[in-house]
């Protein structure tokens, strides 16, 4: 089990989802990650990208997949496995360009391994993920209603 101070919880319109994150594949994203959870920036933000046996993508304040936070990244692809509750970072064609949006995978996407970063690992909650409304866009979209570090809980 991850230390709270590496575990993002995600309450959603559909419950609550427990992230493992590793910053031993991506240090970087993971302190973004955390710093943006604890700024309230994906308080209220929808699942604006949904794909049936893919995965939903989050973390647009627009809810359009075109916003961010206006914070690029650096890629950091590691040797993490895109499997049914991996967490990555979205991002445009450039490798560095990914900056607040991810993504939760539903299934194996063993195509996306070594081209996204992996940061973390649905470890409970993944049934609720399962519930998220699909669409692209989604209509009436589920969201986050709130994101926070388990150690500030």
């Amino acid at each position: 089990m991850a230390e709270p101070e590496d575990t993002l919880v995600l309450e959603t319109t559909k419950g609550t989802v427990e992230i493992a994150l590793r910053p031993d594949l991506a240090p970087n994203h993971v302190a973004r990650i955390k710093e943006l959870a604890r700024q309230g920036f994906y308080d209220g933000v929808v699942f604006h990208r949904v794909i049936d046996g893919f995965m939903a993508q989050t973390g647009d304040p627009t809810g359009t997949g075109m916003g961010g936070s206006g914070q690029k990244l650096n890629a950091e692809f590691n040797t993490g496995k895109h499997k049914r509750g991996t967490t990555s970072m979205a991002r445009a064609q450039h490798p560095d360009s990914a900056d607040s949006q991810f993504f939760i995978c539903f299934d194996d996407a063993g195509f996306l391994d070594g081209q996204y970063t992996v940061w973390g690992e649905v470890v409970s909650g993944m049934e609720n993920v399962d519930q998220i409304k699909r669409g692209e866009p989604v209509q009436d979209p589920d969201k986050i209603v709130s994101a926070k570090v388990k150690a500030d809980i």
